[in-house]
């Protein structure tokens, strides 16, 4: 699991010295990256442009970074302040800001072209103060989560379910908001690399069917060939279709540096975002 053991609320397990630690393990960079990678996919993005999305839960930035690495325009905000410290001494190209997911956003009705989130979902499943209902709490998130998408858009929610109450707790709550969608369990017979994705969509005028889960290798019900270097493969694979990280996506990136104060952003010139040639 890429999550420590439940000992509180997130801003205080997610303290300076362990935002540091999950920040800084491999393995932890690793998982996170090929999760955020199967988010992308379930939220099945027009795949010639750039779209405007909610990482919630963003942590230190890890998911962010692949979105920008997809070329998405991404806001993330995160209840643990350790953990946004540490995304902004990374330098990470995500507007930040600290929120607890349970007290709702108050972001303009259809803002988002799809939201996301990273081991998060599970933690308003718990009473971590006197004053937390997790009933409430979940309502309040998914109601102004809906409000906050474009129609038609989707969230998707990577989590660790404790038990199957938990689980009908939060569809519950999703339901009543207004989405449709379900549950999407890959590697259902394996204890190591099962991963449970709550796939959401908002305001759709007909039922969509769910994206078709991952299986074990060798399965194929699932459609799909499990492998460990799907992360790896699914980058190789991104030749096939066109870049979104053009000219003007480089334009604005610049542009939003200079913004936010950063210092030493190269001058614009006819050289900007040109192809150059692979070095030896």
């Amino acid at each position: 699991m890429s999550r420590p053991e439940h000992q509180g609320p997130p801003e205080f397990v997610y303290n300076e010295t362990e935002a540091s630690k999950y920040t800084s393990n491999t393995r932890i960079a690793a998982i996170q990256a090929e999760m955020a990678f199967r988010a992308l996919e379930l939220l099945n993005l027009p795949e010639d442009q750039s779209c405007f999305l909610l990482d919630i839960g963003c942590g230190s930035g890890l998911s962010g970074e692949i979105l920008d690495e997809e070329g998405h325009i991404w806001i993330g905000f995160d209840i643990a302040p350790a953990m946004l410290d540490i995304a902004l001494e990374r330098e990470v190209e995500g507007d930040l800001f600290l929120q607890d997911a349970g007290e709702g956003m108050g972001f303009r009705p259809g803002t988002f072209d799809g939201a996301m989130s990273i081991s998060v979902l599970q933690w308003l499943c718990n009473a971590d103060k006197q004053i937390h209902n997790p009933r409430a709490r979940l309502s309040r998130f998914f109601s102004t989560l809906f409000m906050a998408l474009k129609r038609g858009a989707r969230a998707v929610f990577q989590f660790y379910p404790e038990n199957d109450d938990q689980i009908d707790m939060i569809m519950n709550a999703a339901m009543k908001s207004g989405f449709t969608g379900g549950l999407v369990i890959d590697f259902p017979n394996s204890k190591k690399a099962k991963k449970f994705y709550l796939c959401l969509f908002a305001g759709q005028s007909a039922p969509q069917d769910l994206p078709k889960a991952l299986g074990e290798e060798g399965e194929e019900a699932t459609g799909v060939t499990y492998a460990n270097k799907r992360v790896i493969e699914r980058r190789k694979s991104k030749g096939s279709r066109r870049p979104v990280k053009d000219k003007n996506w480089v334009l604005y990136k610049k542009e939003l540096s200079r913004t936010r104060g950063k210092e030493n952003v190269p001058l614009d010139s006819k050289y900007t975002a040109r192809k150059r040639k692979p070095r030896f």
